[in-house]
């Protein structure tokens, strides 16, 4: 499988070009999320393994879009789940977010006996 990239290079703090003044929004988007990632990454002490940090990546994506508030989105989440809304407190949102992935995995294994 290969991945095509288009990269572009906001250089500096002020807009001093046209691929800077387009892009920076962008930049500061994914600047915050690198923050906030390495804020939570910063309590691990690194990784014993390549599937810790995998795991810690796919949970992380998993709090960051399904449970997280965003103050930007005026304190909702980014992706919506009707199964997760009006949950009392964060552990059953994550007690539900893992029972609707164990739910979604067992489903594709029963797809694939069938085909």
């Amino acid at each position: 499988m290969t991945f095509r990239f288009d990269v572009k290079q906001v250089i500096g703090l002020t807009n001093e070009d046209p691929v800077s003044t387009e892009y920076r929004p962008l930049k500061q988007i994914i600047e915050r999320l690198n923050r906030t990632f390495k804020g939570n990454y910063r309590s691990t002490h690194g990784f014993g393994s390549q599937q810790g940090s995998v795991s810690f990546v796919t949970l992380f994506v998993a709090y960051f879009n399904f449970l997280r508030p965003h103050a930007a989105l005026e304190g909702k989440v980014p992706v919506v789940n009707p199964e997760l809304a009006g949950l009392p407190t964060m552990p059953a949102g994550w007690t539900k977010l893992i029972e609707l992935a164990q739910n979604w995995i067992i489903e594709q294994q029963t797809a694939k006996l069938f085909v």
